[in-house]
Formats: C-alpha cells, sequence, structure tokens
C-alpha cells in the first residue's frame, strides 16, 4: 500500500513538473516567435531601404559608373542571434575628442555611453558616440554613432570595420542589432571621408550580420 502511495505521488510531482516545463517552454516559445518576426521584418525594411538609398542619385554614394547597373548589396543572411539588448553607462563627463578619418578631416565626437551585452555566451562592451556636428540638426539631435572591428573584417567584410545608427533611447537599454551594420561611405567613393573605428571598438568573434565586403562589377 505504501509503495502504491509513493509511486503515485511521484507520477503527480513529475506531472506536475512537466504541466510547469511545458507551460513555461509555450511562453518563451511565443515571445521568441515575435520577437524573430519582428526582428526580421526590421531588418528586412533596412536592407530595402539601404539599397534604395544607394540606387537613387540624390543619396547613393556610387559613383556614377557602378550606380548605374547596381542591383543590390550583399548582405549577410538575418540572424536575430545578432540582435541584443544592451544596458548603457552613461558617460556625461566625456570630453569631446577629434576622431581621425581617411582624409585629413576629424570627426568631433563624444563618448556618449558605453554598451554591454552579451553575444554568444561572452560579454562584450563597445563605445557609442555622439557626433557632434550634428546636434545642430533636428534630424540627428538624438542620433549615436556606433562604429566597431570584428574578425570578419578583411575577408568577408570591410578591413576597415563597419558602422551601425542608433538613436538615444528613453531608458539605460537600448537593442543594437548587428544585422543593421554597413559600410563606410568611403568604401564605395574616396571622395567620402569616413571616421576611423578606435581599436577599443574591437570585438574578438565573426559578426556574420549585416553589409558584406562591396565588390564593384567590372
Amino acid at each position: 500500500m505504501r509503495s502504491s502511495i509513493i509511486t503515485i505521488l511521484f507520477i503527480l510531482v513529475i506531472s506536475l513538473g512537466s504541466c510547469r516545463d511545458a507551460k513555461r517552454y509555450h511562453d518563451a516559445s511565443e515571445d521568441e516567435v515575435q520577437w524573430t518576426s519582428d526582428a526580421l521584418k526590421d531588418i528586412d525594411e533596412f536592407q530595402k531601404k539601404l539599397n534604395a538609398d544607394f540606387r537613387n542619385p540624390e543619396s547613393s554614394p556610387l559613383p556614377d559608373r557602378y550606380r548605374k547597373d547596381f542591383t543590390g548589396l550583399e548582405f549577410f543572411e538575418p540572424d536575430t542571434n545578432f540582435r541584443v539588448w544592451a544596458r548603457l553607462e552613461y558617460t556625461p563627463e566625456a570630453a569631446p575628442f577629434m576622431m581621425p578619418t581617411n582624409t585629413d578631416r576629424e570627426s568631433e565626437e563624444v563618448v556618449f555611453a558605453i554598451a554591454y551585452f552579451k553575444l554568444q555566451g561572452k560579454p562584450f562592451s563597445l563605445e557609442i558616440y555622439q557626433t557632434q556636428d550634428l546636434l545642430d540638426d533636428p534630424q540627428y539631435q538624438d542620433y549615436l554613432f556606433l562604429p566597431f572591428l570584428d574578425d570578419t573584417n578583411g575577408e568577408e567584410t570591410y578591413s576597415g570595420g563597419r558602422y551601425i545608427d542608433l538613436r538615444i533611447p528613453e531608458g539605460d537599454s537600448l537593442i543594437i542589432d548587428f544585422n543593421k551594420s554597413y559600410n563606410p561611405y568611403c568604401v564605395y567613393n574616396k571622395k567620402f571621408s569616413c571616421p576611423l573605428v578606435p581599436e577599443v571598438n574591437t570585438l574578438d568573434l565573426p559578426i556574420r550580420a549585416g553589409v558584406k565586403d562591396f565588390k564593384a562589377k567590372k
């Protein structure tokens, strides 16, 4: 009798545990599906807009000889593992500094915040900058600039690194989506002056997301 009761109790515990696990898994799965669905839509819109800007002679960095045959940039396949929540540590006391570019010009920047996040289970941090020359432009008053280097540079992506555009969030966190990383315009046209990525913003892993290196069609 006693062994029968123990067996029944054991089955009940296992059953209840399984139900709780199933419910928790079900909730997480729905969240993940929504996150993935929204993210993929957002990435698709980013890619379409970037390609449209490159086709438009008013906004394209491409010289006419490349733009007339332009069919689209080459992107990595969208990967939501490269879309991360980052905790921001604001740096209100940071002083402006002159960031070198690929030309003689320098870009006046301020370290607006440091972003802390995890990728592939490893912790990372990147400096996020605010470009001082844009503060007087209403369209860019909340603009933030995130340049970075990674292990794909010089092979699958541009050797000088890539950029991500961000906006000042209301709180102390934001989404960094590496699927929205793009090349500096000087990759396409040497007449552009592009800030050089600071070494401190180096990620020691391959970021296979966003725009790939540009190969002009001959």
